[in-house]
């Protein structure tokens, strides 16, 4: 469905803008008018990372009069596969300070709102008010949830994208015209389930597929040309090369946007809502987790344990803990592993930062390997403790 215009078009271009933007103006359904509406948009968006780099990039070279970013992480050199809005020089910058200096070089008439900040419960209403639409880069399901929520109950539109491997999604929530994300994931999944991009990866590219698909969405809303994504998701798989379009319709029984609410205001705790890690993790991992230190400790003594490693086979090429046996976390939650594991020796388990062993452990524990620890910080906590030369991922 097409919808109005967002935002009221600026009184006027400047000759400067007329050059910069003409290749728009020629546009009949874009035009002058259009042009001037992006003017006078103001666009948040949340996060300076992979989707949020293509994102701001096309952002400002559209001509966005305010671009507000908030992000409070710093460069990291494996950032620079998918996020290139940053550079090597970056490397240890302010995300918020690299992205905003690169929109400054593309587009120099566009004004960048820094927010160098973790987005939360007690500052998100407020940044939201100052804007006319939300473009959402995050990747984790906490932050998600908070920016739908914060968005419906300010009664903002925002654009979503997702990026896992080779597939991606993207959408359009506005409650006033159609479904929030609540009505296509009423919950988040269980802890585990999905894994991060830092630990399943991401296709560099991909992150341009859905930010561009994002910008697109947003140009059309803040114009009102063509038929946003509002209660469509699009589903693309880049090794296919297929793109697919599935209906989302607006839950009348939705705890948020339905006809009798549930959820009238913010969760008080957006990470515990979405349970990084289990209940049965939680309690696993009690007087059974150790250092890297110990564990170094316990390999110089020669005590004997059988350490295993829960990562995934691409994972364990790259860098690995000295002595580790690799099985990954599926095999052992599945019970096919069980049998593989010595019962007169003391299992060890890590993995990349510590949240995939606890669930293994979960489960060996179950299982009756009473005595099974985990290494906390896992693989991570290795190099930075005991190995600085191995390579981080």
């Amino acid at each position: 469905m097409s919808l109005p215009p967002l935002v009221e078009p600026a009184a006027e271009l400047t000759v400067d803008e007329i050059r910069r933007y003409s290749r728009h103006l020629i546009i009949p359904d874009v035009g002058v008018t259009g042009q001037k509406r992006l003017k006078n948009a103001r666009v948040l968006c949340v996060g300076a990372g992979g989707l949020g780099s293509p994102a701001l990039m096309y952002l400002a070279a559209a001509g966005v009069g305010t671009l507000g970013i908030i992000d409070f992480d710093t460069v990291d050199e494996s950032n620079l596969q998918r996020q290139i809005i940053h550079g090597v020089s970056d490397i240890g910058r302010s995300k918020a300070e690299s992205a905003a200096a690169s929109i400054r070089e593309i587009n120099p008439l566009v004004n960048v709102e820094i927010h160098n900040t973790a987005l939360d419960r007690e500052n998100v209403r407020e940044i939201f008010a100052q804007y006319d639409l939300i473009v959402d880069g995050t990747d984790n399901f906490a932050t998600r949830y908070m920016v739908n929520d914060a968005a419906v109950l300010l009664g903002k539109p925002y654009v979503w994208g997702s990026i896992y491997r080779f597939d991606g999604q993207a959408s359009v929530f506005w409650a006033e015209h159609g479904p929030c994300y609540r009505c296509l994931y009423p919950e988040p999944p269980p802890p585990g389930m999905v894994p991060s991009c830092a630990e399943g990866g991401v296709l560099g590219v991909l992150c341009a597929s859905i930010g561009s698909i994002q910008v697109n969405e947003a140009i059309k809303l803040l114009t009102g040309i063509g038929e946003p994504l509002v209660g469509r998701l699009m589903v693309y798989d880049a090794l296919e090369m297929e793109y697919r379009k599935i209906k989302v319709r607006k839950d009348p029984n939705c705890a948020l946007c339905g006809e009798n609410p549930t959820v009238t205001d913010l969760l008080e705790d957006y990470e515990d809502f979405c349970g990084a890690v289990s209940e049965e993790a939680q309690e696993a991992v009690v007087d059974a987790t150790i250092t890297a230190l110990e564990l170094k400790e316990w390999q110089d003594a020669g005590k004997d344990i059988f350490l295993v490693d829960v990562r995934e086979p691409a994972e364990y090429e790259i860098v690995r803990i000295p002595g580790a046996t690799l099985i990954p976390k599926g095999d052992i939650i599945s019970g096919e592993a069980l049998a593989r594991l010595p019962q007169d020796r003391q299992i060890v388990l890590h993995c990349k930062s510590g949240v995939r062993s606890a669930e293994a452990l979960a489960a060996l524990k179950a299982a009756g390997f009473r005595d099974a620890v985990h290494v906390q910080g896992g693989v991570l906590s290795w190099i930075k403790q005991i190995d600085p030369s191995l390579p981080a991922y």
